[in-house]
């Protein structure tokens, strides 16, 4: 799988600003400072989208599209776009801003309920859980209500670089016996598991 273009689109406060021009969507969800964005510079090889120690930072949908060729299905190219969405669990500003976030994570996926009227699709969510900390309440809340939403969604356990092999093991299983689906592993700072997440992408999309 070769990666061609990796580009920031847009930032979308509502539907109305979500691409529909036939590419697939993406959707990264989690808890504020779980490493979304990190996770996208990593698979951009470079820095697309800003990262902040300080939590609540990403307030807006923000859409990046990849162009790769090959992958899962055969050769060609391919497109993808991935959405970085509002982190759950925390915002600058209380109540209100949470409430704020909480509505715009919404509206990106309200854009899609109506799959006869936009040329897009989601295809598929990813939620990203800090692989150091194994059945926190937001992350469960989460996982919930992905279910309730019928679209295909994954785990992804972040900043495994953190721990140690025998803590690393078991700390999956335990996001995988309270989540009810096994985690995928991942670092931004050290690349693993990046070919594995890029093959999961590959496969929502298609």
């Amino acid at each position: 799988m070769k990666l061609l273009e990796a580009r920031f689109v847009t930032s979308a406060a509502d539907a109305r600003g979500i691409p529909a021009d036939g590419v697939p969507h993406i959707a990264l969800i989690g808890r504020s400072n779980v490493g979304k964005s990190s996770i996208i510079n990593a698979l951009a090889r470079r820095t697309l989208a800003r990262t902040s120690a300080a939590p609540g930072k990403t307030r807006l949908a923000n859409l990046y599209r990849f162009a790769l060729d090959g992958g899962p299905g055969g050769p060609g190219r391919w497109s993808v776009y991935l959405a970085d969405l509002p982190g759950y669990g925390y915002a600058r500003g209380g109540q209100a801003s949470v409430a704020e976030l909480r509505k715009i994570a919404e509206e990106y996926f309200r854009g899609f309920e109506d799959a006869s009227s936009s040329p897009s699709a989601l295809r598929g969510v990813l939620q990203l859980v800090d692989a150091r900390h194994p059945g926190l309440q937001p992350d469960l809340d989460a996982a919930t209500w992905l279910e309730s939403l019928g679209t295909e969604h994954a785990v992804l356990a972040t900043k495994v670089d953190k721990l140690a092999r025998s803590e690393r093991d078991r700390k999956l299983k335990e996001f995988e016996r309270k989540l009810g689906t096994a985690a995928l592993p991942v670092s931004a700072a050290s690349g693993e598991g990046l070919d594995d997440l890029w093959t999961l992408i590959a496969r929502l999309s298609r």
